[in-house]
């Protein structure tokens, strides 16, 4: 009890903080969710970004191909859908038995934009077909990507100079692949990029 006489309990105090409430009025309600065309905006904004970064992505970094034609056989087949790395050699140089995608360098009616092959000879490298079989700097090259020795005719010996690729199909078969004996070696400024792994269908997804 205070001077005054008057005892100061729990319920005065209580009665003290209701009315500190009501002095203060009503809460304030929440703010209202986002209307439908915000939301929307909002997707239509995270699909255009990804659209173009994926897009980006297409043009610079990697590419997705499809097979057309035997010349890859028994490796690829026909719309085999190809994950094509295009920075790959930005960072160094192509490799022997890389699988690259290149831009056929041949003329005429049957001059394609791309082409998929095998790199078989490397810059300096001496390269011939002689008796059904790719020898390469004097040895027969052991191709177990192939399903049958070279069936046309003997081809060279070439030697290949700075910055040039010699490129055959894995398919052996005569007349089955337009490559390096058709249009001589190519350089790496038409190199597309390597081929790492087939990614559809999906029971032959596997790295290359």
């Amino acid at each position: 009890m205070d001077k005054r006489g008057v005892s100061l309990n729990s319920n005065n105090l209580s009665t003290e903080h209701v009315a500190s409430k009501e002095r203060n009025g009503p809460g304030v309600p929440d703010s209202p969710g986002k209307s439908w065309g915000a939301e929307l905006w909002d997707w239509v904004k995270t699909i255009v970004i990804a659209f173009v970064i994926m897009m980006l992505l297409n043009l610079f970094v990697f590419n997705l191909s499809m097979v057309k034609g035997q010349s890859m056989q028994p490796t690829l087949v026909e719309r085999d859908r190809l994950f094509v790395n295009k920075i790959v050699y930005d960072f160094g140089t192509p490799s022997r038995s890389d699988v690259i995608v290149l831009r056929d360098p041949s003329e005429g009616v049957e001059k394609k934009d791309f082409l998929v092959k095998r790199i078989v000879g490397l810059p300096g490298d001496t390269v011939e077909v002689r008796d059904h079989h790719l020898f390469v700097n004097g040895e027969q090259q052991a191709e177990t990507y192939t399903d049958t020795e070279v069936q046309d005719p003997d081809f060279g010996p070439i030697t290949l100079e700075a910055d040039h690729y010699f490129v055959m199909g894995d398919n052996r078969h005569e007349g089955k692949s337009k490559d390096s004996r058709v249009f001589g070696s190519i350089t790496s400024s038409e190199i597309v990029g390597r081929a790492e792994f087939i990614f559809w269908p999906f029971s032959e997804i596997k790295k290359l």
